[in-house]
């Protein structure tokens, strides 16, 4: 990875951890983002958070001071209802999500419904269902393929850890014996989606995350230059523990506004 590396022309960076933390703006993050803009480099925000759609956070980025538009934020939502589309367009499936997530699958043109489904798709909720738990389990069960959005065990709020989509996903395989495909990240088919989505090349792309186990793993297996912040969950001694290294370690995307 030394100094044969191309130049940057493009960039993908993770939300959480890196731009937002906690609820508030990353000292510097909403500059680096302006930077960007002005640039005109292409550069996407991703998150594995299928919660929200682009609008709703696109809204929750401009109130922290971020000028970012909807069609500069890619999520696991999108990338799981583009995939669906591309491997079975016009299906159907039972959802259990939020709007990031349903709203992405209609715009795919998919039927959401609970009778004989293609798929049973997951996402984050709110407020897990123990109804629909058991029905995704029964339609698992009876054939329907099972999808998840992302493999997170637990997700940030503020008042602490929340159990997050993969560990409702290990409840459900428990219960069927079927595991998941995943599609969000460390899969990097949320990264190759991302770099299709900017028209970018994975030689001339850099990822920016703050978590080794999914943000610079994804990076690194879809070859893109991959840079840790650790403004977010992992610190130095902890990157060091995993077999892989990122390109680059920053305190936080403050560090690269001079690089744009």
């Amino acid at each position: 990875m030394g100094g044969d590396r191309k130049p940057v022309e493009s960039w993908l960076t993770d939300m959480d951890g890196v731009l937002v933390h906690e609820g508030q703006p990353v000292p510097g993050a909403p500059e680096f983002i302006n930077r960007l803009r002005s640039s005109g480099k292409p550069f996407l925000i991703l998150t594995n958070n299928s919660i929200y759609t682009p609008r709703d956070l696109h809204a929750r980025l401009s109130r922290m001071g971020f000028e970012v538009p909807e069609s500069a934020i890619w999520t696991a939502a999108l990338a799981t209802a583009q995939f669906l589309s591309d491997q079975r367009p016009g299906g159907t499936a039972y959802v259990i999500g939020e709007a990031g997530l349903t709203t992405a699958m209609h715009a795919v043109g998919y039927i959401l419904s609970d009778y004989d489904p293609d798929y049973v798709v997951l996402g984050e909720t709110r407020t897990y269902s123990f109804e629909a738990i058991t029905k995704a389990v029964r339609l698992i069960n009876d054939g329907a393929k099972f999808i998840c959005t992302n493999p997170d065990p637990t997700g940030p709020s503020v008042e602490g850890a929340l159990p997050a989509a993969g560990s409702v996903a290990a409840m459900i395989s428990k219960a069927t014996g079927v595991d998941p495909y995943f599609v969000g990240k460390p899969n990097p088919m949320m990264m190759r989606s991302a770099l299709n989505t900017i028209e970018a090349h994975s030689e001339t792309t850099a990822m920016i995350g703050d978590r080794m186990d999914t943000d610079v793993l994804c990076g690194l297996e879809a070859g893109l230059h991959t840079i840790l912040v650790l403004s977010g969950i992992s610190d130095e001694v902890e990157a060091d523990r995993y077999p892989y290294r990122p390109s680059r370690v920053v305190n936080s995307v403050a560090d690269l506004i001079d690089e744009i």
